[in-house]
């Protein structure tokens, strides 16, 4: 840490601040992601949580922890990341059983019998038997778990996971079911990369799993959308 002259010189606090602001430049877009990929799959309810509130938590958290005022953008950022998706993780386990206040008939509105796959990731990133899974985010019925239809407008999604040339239509049921199906600590691999703009190395830190783990779920997630093109 820095002397406490330098702690309390305004120019030097004020630089500190414009970095943090600096580094929330792909948070917002993340965290408005994911609120809504947690509203479409029914784990909160819509409009109870912001992007604005859940950022400025982890700002506050970042201030209160104690911070090396020397610490350059990348570094701030990283340890923003894993305070929003720390916090994300946290909010999404207590509000879980919103899901359980989803209407019979609400349910049995689209068909999922087309959907064939029986393995998915767990909470220690491993591949297991959809019925062998005990996290509290995916421990829900799915055999009649509502299927969003995607409508983000945001093609990000479908360059980061080299799909071209599919059809809109298409390719919003796919995705809707992607993000359906997958374990929300794995949608998060996806999104950090997609939303926070962050690579292997970034995301492995805020996961705090190994840069090889992040690839290796990369390019099943990729993997598995393009098997349903087919």
């Amino acid at each position: 840490m820095c002397t406490l002259d330098k702690l309390n010189d305004k120019a030097t606090k004020t630089a500190f601040d414009k970095r943090v602001i600096t580094a929330t430049q792909h948070l917002h877009t993340y965290v408005k992601h994911r609120l809504y990929i947690a509203e479409s799959t029914r784990i909160i309810p819509k409009n109870m949580y912001t992007s604005n509130g859940i950022i400025d938590d982890a700002i506050a958290q970042f201030y209160e922890n104690g911070y090396d005022i020397d610490s350059d953008v990348s570094t701030i950022k990283l340890k923003l990341f894993k305070l929003v998706d720390t916090n994300l993780d946290n909010l999404f386990k207590t509000e879980a059983f919103h899901q359980n206040t989803v209407s019979t008939n609400s349910i049995l509105e689209e068909e999922l019998d087309d959907l064939e796959e029986q393995y998915t990731m767990d909470a220690d990133w491993d591949f297991v038997m959809n019925e062998e899974l005990n996290d509290i985010s995916y421990k829900q019925d799915h055999k009649h778990k509502h299927l969003f239809l995607y409508d983000d407008n945001d093609s990000s999604v479908l360059s980061a996971l080299d799909i071209e040339d599919v059809a809109a239509h298409k390719s919003k049921k796919i995705l809707g079911s992607l993000y359906t199906w997958l374990p929300l600590n794995v949608s998060s691999v996806i999104d950090l990369l997609v939303f926070g703009k962050l690579n292997f190395e970034e995301i492995s830190k805020v996961k705090s799993i190994e840069k090889k783990r992040v690839e290796f779920i990369y390019e099943e997630v990729k993997r598995q959308f393009k098997d349903h093109l087919d």
